[in-house]
């Protein structure tokens, strides 16, 4: 073997040694993501998700004490990926808490268009 090969060698094993404790290491706080999620619970009440949804947004609210738990342990990889879910079930919580409201508005109209028809033909000659 070349001299030049037998010098790369140590040097290459240090290297991703280096590289390997370094991914091993915590990494960084899931601050922003800690924020991201609690915005999206503020958001979920905001849609009156306590009201039409409250088991999903409870679901968002212990994902979020569970990773703040695990930011206090250093488990920042799982923090992360906890709070990425609290922050997607608290969206789901609003966005199905703004269906139903639609939902029960677009029922309310349309009794309302059934009366005025059945007021109309009550009226007619």
């Amino acid at each position: 073997m070349k001299p030049q090969t037998l010098m790369l060698r140590p040097l290459l094993v240090l290297g991703l040694s280096a590289a390997l404790i370094a991914c091993a290491g915590p990494g960084p706080r899931p601050d922003s993501q800690l924020q991201i999620a609690e915005s999206s619970i503020q958001q979920a009440e905001a849609s009156d998700a306590r009201k039409f949804n409250p088991v999903l947004l409870n679901q968002a609210q212990n994902r979020v004490a569970d990773a703040k738990e695990m930011m206090d342990r250093e488990a920042y990889g799982q923090a992360k990926r906890l709070l990425e879910k609290a922050a997607v079930d608290a969206q789901l919580a609003a966005a199905r808490s703004e269906t139903e409201k639609a939902q029960r508005a677009v029922a309310e109209i349309n009794r309302s268009i059934r009366e005025l028809e059945a007021q109309l033909e009550s009226n007619q000659p």
